[in-house]
C-alpha cells in the first residue's frame, strides 16, 4: 500500500510517467512547412511526450511539406485585398491530408487533449502575406479544433529563425516573426518556441542551413516543441 501511493504522489507531481487511463490520450498534430518536414519526431518529440505522460498516452500525427503557404492548410484563407485566390484547389489541401491521418490514427480511441504544433511561415514571408498571418493563424487553429469537435485546442508555434532579420529576402520576414508571437501570447493554450539558434548562420565559414536547421537543430526543435506542448497540457 505504501509503495503504491508512493507512485500515485510521483505521478501527481510529474515525476513519474502515468500509465494509460480512462481519461483518453494526448493527441499531437505537427504540421507546417520544410523545417517542420525536416523533424523527426521520434528522435526527440515523441520520447520526450510519453516520458511525461506515459507511453500508451500518447498519439503523435505528423505531415509536412516544404515551400508551402498558410493557405494549403486554412480553407478560409483570404489576401490583404481581400480578394478569395483564383486557384481553389490549393485552399486547404494540404490540411484535408494531415487530418485524414488524424483520423486514422485517433480511430477508437478516446481523446483527452489536443496539441497542434505548427512550424511554418517563410512562404508567406517570401510571398508578403504578413499582414494576414496572423488571422490566418487563428483561423487554422479554429478550424482544427472546430474539425475534432473540440471548444478549444492547445498549440505551440515555432517562430521563425533569424535568417532574415533585415527583411532583403523574404519581406515580410520579421512581420511574420512577431505575429506567431503575438498569437501564441494572445492565448493562454498558446505557446511559442524560439528557434534561432538552431542553423549555422553563426559560422559563416560553414553556413549551409541559413533557412533550414542542422541535424542537431532538428532534434532540439523536437524537445523545446515537446516541452512546450507538456507545459499547456499540464497546466
Amino acid at each position: 500500500m505504501k509503495s503504491l501511493l508512493t507512485a500515485l504522489l510521483l505521478i501527481l507531481l510529474g515525476i513519474l510517467p502515468a500509465s494509460a487511463d480512462d481519461h483518453g490520450k494526448h493527441l499531437f498534430i505537427l504540421s507546417g512547412q520544410s523545417n517542420m518536414a525536416g523533424l523527426n519526431p521520434d528522435l526527440s518529440f515523441t520520447p520526450t511526450v510519453e516520458n511525461a505522460l506515459g507511453k500508451d498516452n500518447v498519439i503523435v500525427v505528423k505531415s509536412a511539406q516544404g515551400g508551402q503557404p498558410i493557405r494549403r492548410w486554412y480553407k478560409d484563407w483570404k489576401p490583404a485585398n481581400g480578394e478569395a485566390p483564383a486557384d481553389k484547389s490549393k485552399i486547404g489541401d494540404l490540411y484535408d491530408r494531415l487530418m485524414a491521418k488524424v483520423t486514422e490514427a485517433t480511430k477508437g480511441q478516446k481523446i483527452a487533449t489536443v496539441t497542434f504544433v505548427w512550424m511554418q511561415g517563410e512562404r508567406d514571408a517570401k510571398e508578403k502575406h504578413g499582414a494576414v498571418y496572423a488571422a490566418s493563424m487563428r483561423g487554422l487553429i479554429d478550424q482544427v479544433a472546430a474539425d475534432l469537435k473540440r471548444e478549444k485546442i492547445n498549440f505551440v508555434i515555432g517562430r521563425l529563425s533569424d535568417f532574415d532579420m533585415d527583411n532583403k529576402r523574404y519581406p515580410h520576414w520579421t512581420m511574420i516573426r512577431d505575429a506567431q508571437v503575438r498569437v501564441a501570447e494572445d492565448d493562454k493554450r498558446g505557446a511559442w518556441v524560439d528557434t534561432d539558434d538552431l542553423n549555422d548562420k553563426g559560422t559563416p565559414e560553414r553556413v549551409k542551413h541559413d533557412l533550414h536547421y542542422t541535424k542537431d537543430g532538428y532534434k532540439t526543435l523536437g524537445k523545446r516543441f515537446a516541452d512546450a506542448a507538456i507545459g499547456l497540457i499540464k497546466k
